[in-house]
């Protein structure tokens, strides 16, 4: 089906957790402002550097709830016993505005969201192997050795379900990887159907000849 004139691309990234998405995704915005990040809400506490609106909402496990019962959330999923979730509305309102969005989400979040928006692109990021995701955790210093052990225990569960997305990136090189992931975005743009609406103009001067 051919989408609407003013429709816009969504992206999905997930990886599990080290594998280097958010340094990507980082990357891709800066190539490519036209694409605008989806700021999701979590009741995690910040990180060294993050700010409240940029990074992430940061509220209270009260205000999820309460936003989650309003039905407020495109999705949600609880990770290392921090909840997440995304503003079903502001997904919408951008779309329909021609914008494009990139979510950075989990596999659960991205099975959510592929219900609402199967026309979604959806992308996997892979580290090179399990000893360099070790080697990653440990180098962020951010994490106690339990929390290095559980994050790499689930990173293999998050891998499993990786040939449920449209995309698989491997991220041993990351200059790479980027390009990989610029091409996709720039591959999903070209689509006959997008262009076709996107220069109707253009194909109506011709059949006119």
């Amino acid at each position: 089906m051919t989408p609407p004139p003013t429709e816009g691309v969504l992206y999905i990234v997930s990886a599990p957790s080290g594998a280097g998405k958010t340094s990507l995704v980082k990357a891709l915005l800066k190539n490519d402002p036209a694409i605008r990040l989806s700021v999701s809400y979590t009741t995690r506490a910040p990180r060294p550097g993050e700010t409240d609106g940029r990074d992430y909402h940061f509220v209270s496990r009260d205000d999820f709830g309460r936003m989650l019962a309003e039905g407020e959330f495109l999705e949600h999923a609880e990770v290392y016993g921090n909840f997440y979730g995304t503003s079903k509305g502001s997904i919408s309102r951008d779309l329909n505005a021609g914008h494009d969005i990139l979510l950075e989400i989990d596999w659960q979040g991205a099975t959510q969201v592929r219900t609402h928006f199967p026309r979604c692109a959806s992308i996997f990021i892979l580290p090179p192997s399990f000893s360099a995701l070790r080697t990653r955790l440990a180098g962020r210093g951010q994490d106690s050795e339990e929390v290095i052990e559980r994050r790499l225990a689930a990173a293999a569960h998050d891998v499993a379900h990786a040939d449920a997305f449209d995309y698989i990136i491997v991220n041993d090189d990351f200059d790479h990887a980027l390009q990989d992931l610029v091409s996709i975005t720039r591959s999903i743009r070209l689509e006959t159907a997008r262009q076709m609406n996107r220069y109707a103009a253009l194909f109506d001067e011709f059949r006119r000849i």
